[in-house]
Order: C-alpha cells, then structure tokens, then sequence
C-alpha cells in the first residue's frame, strides 16, 4: 500500500512539475573537497521546478505502481484471487464472488506471468497445487457454492460430458446455474485446474472405481436419476412357470431403484454416494455339506492262520471352513445317518437383480432359503421310498421303502430324485442348479462287517487259488528246467524213437508187399495146380528151388551131374517129366563143360543128355 501512495504522489507531482517548470541556469552541484554537503532541499526544488525533474518523478511513479500489479504463478500451481477492495458486496449465501465482488474470486490464474492493475494492493493472491486422480479412483466434487438443490434431490445431477468442461469453469457454473453440494458428476484420473474456493474434490480409498470382475456382474441400486429419463417400477419373477418364485420391483436404467440391467465385466467410474453396487457371481459355485458328525468304523484283519478278527474305533469328522453347512443327518429303517452332498449352483445375469432386491446376494440365498431346502429335500427323499426300474419288466418302473443300503447301491436313482427338487426350489429363487451329487454315507459299521467279511473270504479264496496257480507253474518251470537239461539225451531218444517208427514202416511195407506177393504166387500156384494136377506142380516149385540154389551157388553143379545119368529113358507117355530131367542134365553138363579144363586133342567133347523114347534104348555119345 505504501508503494502506491508514493508512486501516486510521485506521479502527480512529477505531471505537476513538467506542465509549470522551466529551464534553471544552473543544477546545485556538492561542494569542493572540504565544503558543505548536497542540499536536499535545494534539489527537490530543482525537481518540481524543473520539467527533467518532472519526467523523473512521473517515472518513478509508474513504476512504484507497476511494482503492485504483477504476479507470477508457478507451473504446477493454479493462482486465487481474494478481493480485498471492491465497489460490490458479495450477495447474501454465496461463498465465491464474480467479478468486482469482493471475496473469494471465480477467476483463477493459470501459471506464468500474469500483469493485473494494482494486484497486490486489490487482492490476496494465494497459490494451490493442480489437482491430480490418480489411476483407478475418480475425485469426488462438492460445490461450495451455486443454486440451491431443489427439494427431495440427494445429490446434484451429472453434468453431460460434452459440457463437463465448461461447468468446472467456476464463473461458467455459477452463472449457468450449477448446484451447491455434492456432485453426482466425478473426476477421473488426469490433472485438472480447479478453483479450490468453489471446488472441493476428495480422493480416498472408498473413491476407487467399480471394477467388475469376469465372471461376475453388478447390480446397480440407484439414488439418482438421470434427467429426461421415463422411469417405472416393473415387478419381475424369477420365474413364471412355478407358483410362490421370488420377485422384486426393477426400474429401467437411470432412475432411482435397483435397474433391471446388471452392469457387465469392466470398470467403471461411479459415484458410491449416488450408486450402490452388488457384485454378484455368476460361476458356478460348489456348495458342500459336509463333516460334523462322529464317524464308527469296524476294521477286520486276517491273522496268519486265516481267521478273521473285528476292531472297533471312531473318527470326529470336522466341517471345512469353505463348505456350505455340516452333513444332512437322515433317519432310514431306524437308523441315523450321515449323508455328505454336493450342489453345483449359478445365477444368471438376468436374475442377478433379482436375487439382489429379493435377499440380498448369493450368500443370502444360501443361507435363507437354499439350504433350508437341500436338507429338508434330503431328508424326505432317502427316508420315505425309492422309485427303481422293475426287475420282472425293465420298462417299468416301481416304488418301495427306501433301505440302508439304497444309499450305496441305488444313489444314482436317489440323486435324480433330489436334483429334481432341488432344482424346482432353486429356480423359485432365481438360482440355477446345475447337478446333486451324493457322498459317501456314514453307515453303521453293523450293517457292513457280514458284508466285509464276505467280501475278505472271497478275496482269501482268490489268493489261495492264485498261490495253487504259483505252484503249478513252479513245478511246470522245474520240469521245464530239468527237461533243458537233459535236452541232448531227450534228443538222441527221440531220433530213435523216430528211427524205429522208420524200420517199423519200411518192415510194415516190406510184410505188405511179401504178402500180396504171396496172395499172388498162391492164386497163380492155384491156377497151375488146375492145369498140371497137384503132384506135378509140387515137383516144379521143387525144381525151380534147386534152380535158383544152383544159380545162386554154381559149384553145386559139378556134383549134381555127377549124380543125374546122359541118358534119360521115357515112357513115351509125354507127362513132361522126361523133358524136364533131360533139361536139367543138359544144363549141369554144360556147367560142368564150361568150368572144366578143356580136353586133349583127339579126344571127344562130351555131350549133353538126351532123351530117349521108352520104345527102345538110345546109347549116349
């Protein structure tokens, strides 16, 4: 202020002195060495006397006054301005003044150089820091000032995005008519040049955007609706084919209720004062029942000398932390038993909403209404009857009462009977219930240990026949072993064996082929014997040997010629004996010719026998 009121009179004075001064004769100069200092007064007398004095002052002036009106604002930092001085009051209510208000201003400075009149006399500059969203959140506006909300509105409505820029101009808010309070309109991630005076943005942890996993969906419930919108409550069932399904009243996107369209995998940037959002699973989810009861075994064990022994103990069967609820305990044929299950289940995203407005979300469809259901499902089902294909005609089907053991052997007919319930209950609730399936039941140990017991004498009757088996085949590789060897002796008695299977054949063929020579010399004698008569046939075969004997042994020829007379005497009568004698003298003769020496000269040759007829006698030569 000090600045001002000097350069002012500065300037005035200096104006005053150019328009009357002249020119003086001469400019007080200081004294000599020794002599008297300047003198001030003379030299302001100088000055306002004089126009060059004068031109000095007025310079002076302007720039003692240019001195209050600048300022420089940094690059990272938007300038405010707080009027201190001003002709105009700010109006009753309002926090941020337009221009020539006194008060917070709506003007702000970006950074740099910035030459404003009298600046620093008129107003307080203050500096504040850009404002920055980070990735993943948005900032949450609140208006400081504006139009006043109408009545029954909770938050401001959003401003369009295409006239977002304009409406965080603070002059442009207030002049359009933006409304006081929090701002249903959010900031996201980037830097942005706010004034700080009509603007309060927060960021914080409950400010992160709404990321929308796969597999999920997110039902919104709206406290705003957007302006134009045409909104309605629609009451809509889970289902409509089955009686007493869940229903809940939806409302189209943009209005206040829950919208009938989820929002989908993705991220989204909305205002949690303005938007509640459910995110609901739409996998499939495994529900398991499973533990909390006491399980009672009986072990069986075999000793050495095969006889069969009980052991009774017991097991605690805990709940898993992840599973839906403990056992189902069923009551059949007077027993209690344990049955652990599994339920494959999913929403849909088009029940989604529905399950939200109804219960809440999945958990609370579980715990309120689907479990409930499975257990007492459960229960009537494996403790009341059985439904089982006949045996005498497998196109029918029969029921019964249920027995133990259908828990075991019939669980596939159980199961259908249970899904097919279950599923029912849960599409009433807007649940999709993919598959039942049974565990293993806690039976009583009671009921099983005739069964066990069959079962481990089958097994001992299957090793002692598997160990007769090892046995015989030990003995069969011995043998086997011990015929290797004495291979070399097995060897030369079967090429024996086959040798005397060959003299056996040949001595078989050699009898065969003597007999039918046999048969044929027989039937051939036979015939002879017709012709000849029976005596004379008997001295031919006698004959023919002695032929056979000489020819085989001709030494005996010398001596059966010895024997035989030249001359044979006939009876003429032509039995043919005759010709047969005279036929074999003739031949030992000439056996005995031919291996004699021969004869001197002058000697006769003998000669062979002849036969003479028994009518006279014929002298040999």
């Amino acid at each position: 202020m000090l600045y001002v009121v000097l350069g002012i009179l500065a300037l005035i004075a200096g104006i005053l002195a150019f328009v009357r001064g002249g020119k003086p004769s001469t400019l007080p100069v200081p004294a000599g060495q020794g002599g008297a200092a300047v003198n001030v007064p003379q030299l302001v007398g100088y000055l306002l006397r004089s126009q060059a004095g004068g031109v000095l002052l007025i310079v002076a002036g302007v720039l003692l006054l240019a001195s209050t009106s600048f300022v420089q604002i940094d690059a990272n930092r938007v300038g405010h301005l707080k009027r201190i001085y001003g002709l105009q009051e700010l109006p009753p209510g309002h926090i941020v003044a337009l221009a020539g208000q006194k008060g917070p201003q709506a003007r702000i400075l970006g950074p740099g150089f910035h030459a404003i009149p009298l600046v620093r006399v008129l107003y307080t500059v203050e500096q504040f820091e850009v404002v920055r969203i980070p990735e993943g959140s948005y900032g949450e506006i609140i208006a400081t000032d504006g139009k006043p909300m109408p009545e029954g509105m909770y938050i401001a409505p959003q401003i369009p995005d295409n006239r977002l820029a304009d409406m965080l101009n603070a002059e442009t808010f207030l002049i359009e008519g933006g409304h006081r309070g929090p701002q249903e309109t959010v900031l996201k991630p980037g830097e942005y040049r706010l004034n700080r005076y009509l603007f309060n943005v927060r960021v914080a942890n409950d400010t992160k955007a709404t990321l929308i996993p796969a597999g999920h969906v997110g039902v919104v419930k709206s406290n705003v609706s957007k302006p134009g919108t045409q909104c309605f409550e629609q009451e809509v069932k889970a289902t409509d084919a089955i009686e007493g399904a869940l229903s809940v009243p939806l409302v189209p996107t943009g209005c206040v209720g829950i919208w009938k369209e989820p929002l989908f995998p993705g991220a989204y940037y909305l205002n949690r004062k303005a938007y509640e959002i459910t995110l609901v699973d739409t996998r499939v989810k495994t529900w398991e029942y499973k533990g909390g009861f006491i399980k009672r075994i009986i072990d069986l064990a075999v000793d050495q000398q095969g006889n069969i022994t009980q052991t009774p103990r017991s097991e605690a069967q805990a709940v898993p932390q992840d599973a839906a609820d403990r056992a189902v305990l069923v009551k059949v044929e007077g027993w209690d038993i344990p049955q652990e299950l599994r339920v494959l289940v999913q929403v849909s995203p088009r029940n989604a909403p529905i399950v939200v407005g109804a219960v809440g979300g999945l958990s609370e469809i579980e715990d309120r209404i689907l479990t409930p259901v499975i257990r007492s499902i459960v229960r009537n089902v494996a403790g009341s009857e059985i439904e089982l294909p006949d045996p005498a005609n497998l196109g029918r089907k029969v029921r019964r009462k249920t027995h133990v053991l259908d828990l075991i052997e019939n669980r596939e007919a159980l199961e259908q009977t249970i899904e097919t319930l279950v599923k029912r209950e849960g599409r009433k609730a807007g649940v999709d219930v993919q598959e039942i399936r049974l565990g293993e039941p806690a039976l009583p140990p009671e009921l099983l240990v005739s069964r066990l017991r069959e079962q481990l004498a089958d097994q001992l009757s299957k090793a002692y026949e598997r160990e007769t088996a090892a046995q015989v085949k030990r003995i069969e590789t011995e043998q086997a072993r011990a015929t290797a060897n004495q291979q070399p002796k097995l060897v030369e008695a079967q090429i024996a064996v086959q040798v005397a299977t060959q003299r056996e054949s040949e001595r078989g063929a050699l009898g065969r082929a003597e007999r039918v020579f046999l048969e044929e010399t027989a039937r051939g004698q036979r015939a002879q014997a017709d012709v000849l008569g029976q005596d004379r046939v008997a001295m031919l075969q006698g004959l023919e040997k002695l032929l056979i004997t000489l020819e085989r042994r001709p030494e005996l020829a010398q001596l059966v010629g010895r024997l035989v007379p030249h001359t044979v005497v006939g009876s003429g009568s032509g039995d043919g004996f005759a010709g047969a004698a005279a036929i074999l003298s003739g031949m030992m003769g000439s056996q005995s010719s031919v291996q004699s020496v021969p004869a001197a000269a002058g000697q006769a040759r003998p000669q062979p026998a002849r036969m003479v007829p028994s009518g006279g006698a014929q002298p040999a030569n």
